[in-house]
């Protein structure tokens, strides 16, 4: 598959992304999540990347957003921008 779409909640340190993942465990849903306190604009719209291609995005944010299943959520996934947590839409 050359494009994947997928959404993320980016927060500044990794305890933040379990207290996230406990949430989403909770049953609150990750748009809701990414709303709320994802420091990246696209939390406003559910954490939304929309459909990207390899090598669009840095290098540990995309071998993890690839590795994914279709509605699987990432474990913490840190970049020079700070934790992510991915989900993959398709």
């Amino acid at each position: 598959m050359s494009t994947i779409n997928a959404q993320h909640i980016l927060v500044d340190q990794e305890f933040e992304v379990k207290d996230l993942q406990k949430k989403l465990d909770d049953g609150v849903s990750f748009e809701e999540l990414a709303k709320d306190f994802s420091k990246c604009p696209s939390g406003q719209n559910g954490g939304s990347l929309g459909e990207f291609g390899k090598g669009q995005m840095v290098a540990p944010f995309e071998t993890a957003a690839f590795a994914l299943e279709v509605g699987q959520v990432s474990d913490a996934v840190k970049t020079q921008f700070g934790y992510h947590l991915i989900k993959r839409i398709k």
